[in-house]
């Protein structure tokens, strides 16, 4: 269940990451409040996920997730560029991610 726990709180970082860029800066209420729900929510999830994972290997796929998810969105809806570089940044971290599950005791 920690590693369910986990997941969704990564893809939470993603909503909130993506309603912050929306939020132009809090001056949009609807994704300010989405992103402020988000980050609770991602929070609370993760601290779940620690009760039985540990701090290093939560954090990180947590924050791994995060980036990934976020640059996927930047990519898909917002016309960010995708280049050879950013795509090699993200593969490595998407392989540091499946290493330290594999790493991972719970």
């Amino acid at each position: 269940m920690a590693w369910i726990y986990l997941l969704l709180a990564g893809a939470l970082e993603v909503v909130w990451a993506y309603a912050m860029k929306l939020s132009d800066g809090f001056t949009r209420p609807t994704p300010t409040i989405v992103m402020i729900v988000a980050m609770i929510g991602s929070v609370a999830l993760l601290a779940l996920s620690m009760r039985t994972l540990p701090l290093g290997t939560s954090y990180m796929v947590w924050t791994g997730i995060g980036a990934v998810g976020a640059f996927i969105m930047g990519v898909v809806f917002l016309g960010e560029a995708v280049t050879a570089l950013r795509l090699a940044a993200a593969s490595l971290i998407v392989i540091g991610l499946v290493l330290m599950k594999a790493s991972s005791e719970a």
